[in-house]
């Protein structure tokens, strides 16, 4: 069975290695450095992670560190605020797709989903849909939501937009919202909200923290601290 469509009980039982495969390993900090990302792609493929999650202008050289191995390259595109018009969102994830990222995160436009403005949210993500549906082979397409700033109702506004455009993955958080980040309530709303859709929750920080995720119905993970929730795991699941 795919461990993305395990069920809250065989969740439960998890070893490191296929906890290890649920994870984005993050970095996105605005002064990260080469040698950090060398470092960050290195630790993926070491500990087996699904991803390396970087900045725009890291994507060339975090494709080449992979370039020969199974972990794949995501790219963040209107990180972290969601502002940017449609125009810069879509220059952005073509120019990331072009560079080697396999998956595209896009963080939805938060005024729109405040004001309710559903013309210009699925206008706007349907373009960066496009985009990643356009690639050969054809990329994934995450929308990022910071959830800990919405209401229930924004929420759903928001889960529903992203599942109308055909996104493979909404995204809780971006991990930056003062708000604060993913919560184990908002994956089982967002699953509910979009079933066709997977979810991940961003900003995790501990092994216990990812396993509440993934029992709410979390597919992925996404972290800057993935190496210690797996030592943390590892050291919980001994015996």
């Amino acid at each position: 069975m795919d461990s993305e469509t395990q069920t809250p009980a065989e969740q439960k039982r998890l070893s490191a290695t296929e906890l290890a495969a649920r994870i984005d390993h993050t970095l996105l900090a605005p002064e990260a450095t080469r040698d950090q990302v060398l470092q960050l792609c290195d630790e993926a493929r070491t500990h087996g992670f699904h991803a390396a999650c970087v900045a725009g202008r890291w994507i060339p050289l975090a494709a080449d560190r992979l370039h020969d191995s199974n972990v794949k390259v995501v790219a963040v595109v209107g990180f972290p605020l969601g502002a940017e018009t449609t125009k810069i969102k879509v220059a952005q994830a073509k120019e990331a797709a072009h560079a080697g990222a396999d998956e595209i995160e896009v963080v939805a436009d938060l005024a729109a989903i405040i004001e309710d403005d559903g013309r210009y949210l699925l206008r706007q993500l349907q373009a960066v849909w496009h985009v990643c549906r356009s690639m050969k082979p054809p990329i994934a397409l995450k929308v990022t939501i910071e959830s800990a700033r919405l209401t229930t109702e924004q929420k759903v506004f928001a889960c529903r937009a992203a599942e109308q455009v055909g996104a493979d993955f909404i995204c809780a958080g971006t991990g930056w919202q003062p708000a604060g980040g993913a919560t184990a309530a908002d994956i089982a709303l967002m699953k509910e909200a979009a079933p066709h859709c997977k979810v991940k929750a961003a900003g995790v920080q501990t092994a216990e923290q990812a396993i509440a995720m993934l029992q709410a119905g979390a597919e992925r993970i996404g972290t800057k601290s993935a190496v210690q929730i797996v030592r943390q795991f590892e050291g919980d699941a001994r015996p």
